[in-house]
């Protein structure tokens, strides 16, 4: 049985690497505070979409180190809300990360992050070098050889 050629399957393995460390990493955070996120592929850029409501925007940090992307978050607890007598508490205070390990083919040095309504939105271009290109096909194997000029003299010229 023979596979049908994707030629776009390898542009694909950098999102099937993230969306396979995001579903070990979903798998381990159970039962702690996690940060929600989508992740998803829109033309030529990878993009997560991180849920970090009640978060000042400038507690939150975002680096990257060699194919590695971290996201650090902070959520403060309200002091005002320290003597309440709690009956459910859900929502979490802390300082949250999240790391994800980038493919190749990306380029790291472009990563945008927008911080909007709760929702911390990272994209991540693909690279240049690893984008498809348009290859194009000479008929018969070679291009049209340029015309040389051979300089000399003839036997007419040289009187033999």
């Amino acid at each position: 049985m023979t596979r049908p050629i994707d030629p776009f399957r390898e542009m694909e393995r950098p999102f099937r690497e993230m969306e396979r460390l995001v579903n070990g990493l979903t798998t381990r955070a159970t039962g702690t505070a996690s940060m929600p996120m989508n992740l998803y592929r829109e033309g030529d850029a990878f993009v997560a979409e991180v849920e970090l409501p009640g978060v000042d925007p400038a507690s939150i940090d975002v680096d990257v180190e060699e194919r590695t992307l971290t996201v650090r978050a902070e959520r403060k607890e309200d002091p005002a809300r320290e003597d309440r007598r709690w009956l459910t508490r859900e929502r979490s205070a802390g300082t949250f990360a999240r790391q994800l390990t980038l493919g190749e083919g990306l380029a790291l040095d472009r990563i945008q992050a927008d911080y909007s309504d709760g929702v911390l939105t990272l994209t991540i271009p693909v690279a240049e070098q690893a984008k498809p290109r348009k290859i194009s096909v000479t008929h018969g194997g070679a291009a049209p050889a340029a015309a040389q000029t051979v300089e000399g003299e003839t036997a007419e010229a040289s009187g033999e």
